[in-house]
């Protein structure tokens, strides 16, 4: 064999197990397990601005004391839309005053998109929420979405995920359950 068939063979084999990833998303097929990428430690967040389901400006700030996933999303996103319903049903099986999922949707639609997208696929637990300032793209370095972050009681990223996620998983929300628990009140400064 030449030295051309072989880097043509090794290209064609590079591209086959290349696209066999891009093959499950555009099958609709999504990770089920704990995919979040757990942080070794905290990272601080900026507070970011938003709106809420009634048009009035809020922060993340606002969800401290609280474990809250926050799912930067678009109704023009087919991931994004795929997984609302798992997301829906986390809210429902978590969500209280120690728990909640932020769906910060980034449609330039604004709200009128969100709700009639809420509507259509039965939307019942999550609220509506807008990224009305800009602050989720410029402030999280937003590549893509869906983009999802596991926040802890101090308003701290300690997990992340780019990408699609089966939220309502036993596993993911097992994961959940233990940043619940391991965060249930918020550290104290340490005096010297």
């Amino acid at each position: 064999m030449t030295i051309q068939k072989r880097w043509f063979v090794l290209a064609a084999v590079a591209a086959i197990l290349g696209a066999v990833p891009v093959l499950r998303l555009t099958r609709g097929a999504q990770p089920a397990g704990p995919a979040l990428d757990l942080h070794a430690r905290p990272r601080e967040l900026a507070n970011l601005r938003f709106s809420d389901g009634a048009g009035r400006p809020t922060s993340l700030a606002a969800f401290r004391g609280r474990v809250v996933l926050l799912n930067v999303w678009a109704t023009w996103c087919p991931p994004c839309r795929e997984e609302m319903p798992t997301l829906d049903r986390l809210q429902a099986a978590l969500g209280g005053p120690g728990f909640e999922v932020v769906a910060l949707s980034i449609d330039h639609g604004g709200l009128p998109v969100v709700r009639d997208f809420f509507d259509r696929t039965r939307i019942k637990h999550l609220q509506p929420y807008l990224d009305t300032f800009g602050d989720a793209q410029s402030s999280l370095a937003v590549a893509g979405v869906p983009l999802t972050l596991l926040i802890d009681r101090e308003g701290r990223e300690i997990a992340r995920k780019l990408g699609p996620a089966t939220w309502d998983d036993p596993r993911m929300v097992q994961l959940i359950r233990s940043q619940m628990v391991s965060g249930a009140a918020p550290s104290q400064p340490v005096r010297r």
